[in-house]
């Protein structure tokens, strides 16, 4: 998911942000928990730093391929296919390396299943058009990935084609199953009154948005926002699975929306997304840059943190200006799982908005910054991560991963791959 630079939608359900397309929630079961009354202040931030005091890594400049031209895009467009698409060059002109086809067509293969039978939003592929590269998947040569990519899929640049990437990675923070000294900041499932509505099944004007909020009394209200449950607003009801040590750090798993709780025994617990309050993401550091308290240089993940800590009080406080609240569960075996419910692989995988970008599409990013420059697989989605051209790069697990997205910016252009049928389909050959 995005760094928290950007701001979420405003009233709409966001998009899972590094993890799994939330599934159904539970039916609401006996008496609507009432409005809590608050109980003081939200508890006070007691840093505890676990993650090493990593920088942002240093950008490194890179000269991006322009844009090509391409006709305005209509107003009022909302999918890729209504913001118009145009041929790009050849596979074989875009100078992707063999390493990164590789990690590539790993990452593809991975996707294909779901992308296989999951309807795409943006207008571009139909299902049967995936067919005929994924079954050549299964069984084509890692090592050999660029001819595969050369082979079933061309090229096309979605509306002006102009690229804005962020970055995000998989945390390892200090946490505990159980609640001890020195772990005190509650990790909740997700609640079974946090319903999920389907405006579009009230009206056809509101089709394809979601709002989510809870049951109290014969009203449908919004769900508790981050101040309300940092009050209390959910404990006694059985729904920590951990306990994080630092509560900055465990804000900021939240906006990456998966992570790893290193454990006192040494031990690791994988936790991921399981859905999200539904109130409105507000980036704290947009805030911060706005209001003069951070300058552009000390807007990184590592900037804000060390903002947040030297003054608890004050820290604590801006943390709750963000109302969105996000929900774990526990993940065994790979991850973290992506929207596709597939692992994502650093350096291989972005988030992107699937009404732009058929989700297990690969992609290619030419940035002013060389890291994520080349070839990815989009399989996650983020609630910051909306429009045509915007993309969340993964840079996996540790320090490393943690310098490069925690500053990861970059701008300039990017081009789909599509099947050939698609291709076929969107540009009809002259």
């Amino acid at each position: 998911m995005a760094l928290p630079l950007l701001a979420g939608c405003a009233s709409i359900v966001p998009d899972a942000g590094a993890g799994p397309v939330a599934a159904n929630p539970p039916p609401v079961t006996g008496k609507p928990a009432p409005t809590p009354a608050p109980t003081g202040p939200a508890r006070p931030y007691q840093p505890r730093p676990s993650e090493s005091g990593v920088a942002a890594a240093k950008p490194i400049p890179a000269t991006p391929n322009p844009a090509l031209p391409a006709a305005p895009v209509p107003a009022g467009a909302t999918t890729a296919a209504a913001s118009g698409v145009i041929a790009g060059p050849a596979f074989d002109k875009l100078g992707v390396s063999a390493a990164q086809a590789k990690a590539a067509l790993a990452a593809f293969r991975l996707s294909c299943p779901s992308v296989q039978r999951r309807a795409d939003a943006s207008g571009l592929t139909q299902n049967a058009d995936w067919a005929e590269s994924c079954n050549a998947a299964k069984s084509w040569a890692d090592d050999d990935a660029s001819a595969f990519f050369a082979r079933y899929f061309g090229t096309v640049q979605v509306g002006a084609g102009t690229a804005f990437v962020t970055g995000y990675y998989e945390p390892e923070i200090a946490g505990s199953r159980t609640k001890r000294a020195g772990y005190d900041v509650p990790i909740y499932r997700r609640p079974n009154d946090l319903v999920d509505v389907d405006l579009g099944q009230f009206s056809a004007d509101l089709k394809g948005k979601k709002i989510r909020g809870r049951v109290e009394g014969t009203n449908f209200v919004p769900y508790y926002d981050r101040t309300t449950i940092e009050r209390g607003a959910l404990e006694g009801r059985g729904l920590e699975i951990a306990w994080a040590a630092d509560a900055a750090e465990f804000f900021f798993l939240q906006v990456q929306g998966s992570g790893r709780l290193r454990l006192p025994d040494g031990g690791v617990m994988r936790i991921g997304y399981d859905s999200q309050n539904g109130r409105d993401y507000v980036g704290i550091g947009k805030l911060l840059l706005d209001r003069g308290e951070l300058q552009s240089g000390q807007a990184s993940m590592q900037g804000i943190l060390a903002y947040l800590r030297a003054d608890p009080v004050r820290g604590a406080a801006v943390m709750n200006e963000n109302p969105s609240w996000v929900f774990f569960r526990e993940i065994t075996g790979p991850g973290p799982l992506g929207a596709l419910g597939v692992p994502v692989t650093g350096r291989a995988s972005v988030a992107a908005d699937p009404k732009y970008v058929p989700l297990g599409a690969p992609l290619f990013l030419s940035l002013d910054r060389a890291e994520p420059n080349g070839l990815w697989i989009a399989q996650d989605t983020g609630g910051a991560i909306k429009g045509a051209n915007r993309f969340d790069s993964f840079w996996g697990a540790g320090d490393e991963a943690r310098a490069i997205a925690g500053g990861m910016s970059g701008r300039g252009s990017a081009l789909l791959l599509l099947p050939r049928a698609s291709i076929a389909r969107l540009i009809p050959a002259r």
